[in-house]
């Protein structure tokens, strides 16, 4: 960024926006009054990357780094994002999972400064004037969140604002949308949780949140608030209560440009998974048989894009269906249970009702076995040997955050099986050697889907987010795992190539939106071309 012209001397250094620090050429200095405010040397963009990256090796603790780096986006916006698009696959697990469990936990302990916006309930009936108060009128993707389900913590109220400015720290990061169109956003609605409402230090209203009109009224004023402030805007619902995020998905997917990610973000990166895993076993999709161990809002929504991928490959819905069973914490989605949500009893099976995994194992004979339950080690020795007994090659996706919330972990499931499992998990494992071999788990992590999407979105300014558009983006995912990798098990490309594999499936996305008809832009000649000329690049300008 050039430097504001308004600004001269120290306000120039501490607007965060325009500060180059000691990058400030002789020139500049002299000429917005910096001369005797920074040291002598003028530095490339280069070296305070360098200098930065020695500070971030000298902390003693991820958690540490996080505020840090927050210390040093609020310094130097092009340098902070500098540091990050220098390595995402070293700096995503600073700014975001797993790190993000203990900023959030520790969250009002640790603030320093405001970052994007507090849209509480004392503020109804003027929502739209508030939303009026962000100083950029093209913010084009709101991230946002109640708290209610953070990273398996729980409701932590206020405390969850952490989660958006991580996700679209992704955005940049990940997939070079550029910073100025982003806006964090916490609904601060009252938590559940007592510890909080009593924590002296807690920054949230200190209250019970609402439920049912009081609630849905709230929302309603808020997404059509964001409609007339950032009309181009896409909302991404984020960490919502369970029931809530599929309600107001449900509600708004077929009227505003929005997604949830903890939905249809967690659905594409396990559909990428599944698509490589059945190239390596040579298999189609409509032969497997699929299990998921949770049947909340990320395993219903996986489910329910499985079934579409399913129809798409050949199957009738009601096929589809049969091939999925779901559990969740009171046993096997059955029809006889009578506490089943409208969109659990999709799947209730026609079944004695059991709450063991193993014995759904041996009854249903599932290829794939998805865990999103947040509950640490159920996968046991005894599940992954049953899984073993019944497929040559079983894929096995723990994917519960944070990591004692893993059903099982990447060790585990080699050794269990023998070497025998596809494997990919939410959090990153290191590799595993077992019996002279080498093992690469996959970490099914929504980076791989988000930023991707929120590109091509950037870019083709479409009318909707629709499963099929979901469904193209993992697609494009898989894709990208070569053979040589698919050879050596791996599920997703490396993590080391991130940029470039959402700047690929961006392209494909973006494609796909225009064989559609659904953008409101005209199509370019060359539609690689035309998205890197609209990505981000923290330079400093003269």
């Amino acid at each position: 960024m050039s430097p504001s012209p308004q600004l001269t001397g120290l306000a120039l250094i501490n607007n965060a926006h325009s500060n180059k620090g000691t990058a400030f050429t002789q020139e500049e200095r002299r000429q917005y009054g910096l001369e005797g405010l920074l040291p002598t040397q003028v530095e490339t963009l280069d070296r305070q990357v360098e200098r930065i990256q020695r500070h971030l090796e000298a902390k003693p603790s991820n958690l540490e780094r996080y505020i840090y780096l927050s210390g040093l986006r609020d310094q130097n916006e092009t340098l902070f994002y500098r540091v990050l698009m220098s390595n995402p696959a070293r700096f995503v697990p600073i700014v975001y999972a797993p790190t993000l469990a203990a900023v959030c936990q520790q969250f009002s302990h640790i603030y320093r400064r405001p970052r994007g916006m507090y849209i509480s309930l004392d503020m109804r009936g003027r929502i739209e004037d508030v939303l009026r108060n962000w100083p950029v009128s093209t913010v084009r993707f709101i991230c946002v969140t109640t708290g209610g389900r953070i990273l398996g913590l729980g409701d932590i109220g206020v405390n969850g604002m952490g989660i958006p400015i991580g996700k679209l720290d992704l955005y940049t990061a990940c997939g070079a949308v550029p910073p100025d169109v982003l806006l964090p956003i916490q609904l601060d609605i009252g938590t559940t949780n007592s510890a909080l409402r009593a924590d002296p230090l807690y920054l949230g209203l200190r209250r019970e949140p609402p439920a049912g009109e009081e609630l849905d009224a709230f929302v309603d004023e808020f997404v059509q608030a964001v409609q007339r402030v950032f009309p181009q805007c896409c909302l991404h619902f984020e960490d919502w209560k369970g029931t809530d995020a599929l309600h107001y998905l449900e509600k708004y997917r077929s009227q505003v440009l929005c997604y949830n990610d903890d939905i249809q973000g967690t659905a594409a990166v396990t559909l990428a998974g599944l698509i490589t895993a059945l190239k390596i076993k040579d298999e189609a999709l409509t032969e497997q048989r699929f299990l998921f161990f949770g049947a909340g809002s990320s395993g219903l929504g996986t489910a329910d894009m499985l079934v579409s991928a399913l129809v798409q490959d050949g199957l009738s819905e009601q096929e589809a269906i049969a091939r999925i069973t779901l559990m969740d914490v009171n046993g096997l989605l059955e029809t006889s249970r009578t506490d089943l949500s409208t969109q659990q009893q999709r799947y209730a099976k026609d079944s004695p009702a059991t709450d063991s995994l193993l014995d759904v194992i041996t009854t249903v004979r599932p290829s794939v076995l998805v865990g999103v339950s947040t509950s640490g080690g159920a996968f046991t020795q005894d599940v992954v040997k049953a899984m073993s007994s019944l497929n040559a090659q079983p894929i096995i996706l723990p994917l519960s955050l944070p990591e004692s919330n893993a059903e099982c972990t990447a060790e585990q499931a080699y050794e269990w099986s023998n070497g025998k499992a596809l494997f990919a998990a939410g959090l990153q494992y290191p590799e595993v050697t077992l019996n002279g071999r080498t093992f690469y788990p996959g970490q099914a992590n929504n980076f791989y889907i988000f930023p991707a999407l929120g590109l091509a979105v950037y870019a083709t300014c479409p009318k909707l987010v629709t499963d099929a558009l979901v469904i193209q983006a993992a697609h494009a995912l898989a894709d990208q795992v070569d053979p040589s990798g698919r050879a050596r098990g791996r599920l997703f490309p490396p993590q080391t190539d991130i940029l470039e594999v959402s700047i690929t499936s961006a392209c494909r996305i973006a494609d796909y939106i225009f064989d559609q008809g659904m953008a409101t832009v005209e199509r370019p000649q060359d539609i690689r071309a035309w998205i890197e000329s609209m990505l981000y690049s923290p330079q400093y300008t003269d």
